[in-house]
């Protein structure tokens, strides 16, 4: 894989690779949600991650080096890779992790987080000089109903506390302050040495703070098994690195819209797996949500 940036996108989302990419990302984020459930009943949720990052390093690092894939030009660089990694990787999936473990419901979470595009294309004006237009603050922002739609059903206080929610939080700004820090100071990196520098990133922080608050203890069922290798394999692997191809090619703000589709899609996934209920409600809030994401995704008219 080359380092030079990719040529800029002319074709104003109408090739087919322009529907294919962004439409297979979120299919694939949304099933580490499933995974996350079938995994999270038999480890603690920072052994789970850290060991999650211990395979992801296992596979990626010496395929880096069999193929001699190009480092980082100069240790700053490097530094800003990490530092992008640590923030979305270590710090989102931690704090989504640790917040449902810690009693607050997956609705509750689902919401916090989906705010993330609304904020990411409030800080994109400023701090990556991105223009949003009035069309696309009103899909952002149906974008975000569509998944209060979507979770309502699953929305609950109970069990909440003011830990939970500091962690929720703290997931929701990994991910925007993440965004927006690979976009502007490495937007354009290695996929597999860049992968290896973040999970290290991700993994240096998850694994002391394990050691210190979990018992470490896993049950290795084949459940869990299966769950570990689909996040490894799916999640880390093939829908990080089409996530960090999208940010290369397009706007901030029009690619963290495309996370308003996943509690629609991991609704629909829990349906067809787990029998979950998935009432009008629900289905009106994912046609809110594609709405949303259809606006937020529309050209700017120079």
């Amino acid at each position: 894989m080359s380092t030079r940036p990719p040529p800029p996108d002319r074709s104003h989302g109408l090739t087919p690779a322009a529907f294919t990419v962004p439409a297979l990302f979120v299919v694939l984020w949304s099933t580490g949600f499933i995974g996350a459930r079938l995994g999270l009943p038999h480890a603690e949720p920072l052994t789970f991650l850290t060991l999650r990052y211990v395979a992801v390093l296992a596979l990626m690092l010496p395929l880096a080096l069999v193929l001699r894939a190009p480092w980082p030009a100069s240790p700053t660089e490097a530094r800003h890779i990490a530092i992008a990694g640590l923030l979305m990787q270590g710090t989102y999936l931690g704090g989504v992790f640790c917040a449902v473990h810690a009693g607050m419901s997956a609705g509750v979470v689902a919401l916090i987080v989906g705010m993330q595009p609304l904020l990411t294309a409030a800080a994109a004006g400023r701090l990556l000089g991105e223009r949003v237009s009035p069309l696309q603050w009103c899909g952002l922002t149906l974008g975000l109903a569509g998944v209060a739609l979507v979770v309502w059903q699953k929305m609950s206080l109970q069990g909440m506390s003011v830990a939970s929610l500091l962690l929720a939080l703290g997931a929701l700004a990994g991910i925007t302050l993440g965004t927006l820090y690979q976009k502007r100071h490495c937007p354009s990196f290695d996929l597999r040495t860049g992968s290896v520098i973040q999970f290290t990133a991700a993994l240096a922080v998850t694994l002391p703070l394990a050691f210190a608050v979990e018992t470490m203890q896993v049950q290795w069922t084949g459940e869990f098994l299966f769950a570990l290798g689909w996040l490894v394999l799916v999640l880390s692997v093939g829908a990080t690195t089409m996530l960090f191809r999208l940010i290369q090619r397009g706007a901030a703000t029009r690619v963290t819209s495309l996370f308003y589709l996943t509690p629609a899609v991991t609704a629909l996934m829990a349906w067809m797996m787990f029998g979950e209920t998935l009432g009008t409600m629900a289905v009106c809030g994912m046609a809110i949500a594609v709405t949303g994401v259809a606006l937020a995704n529309r050209e700017s008219k120079k």
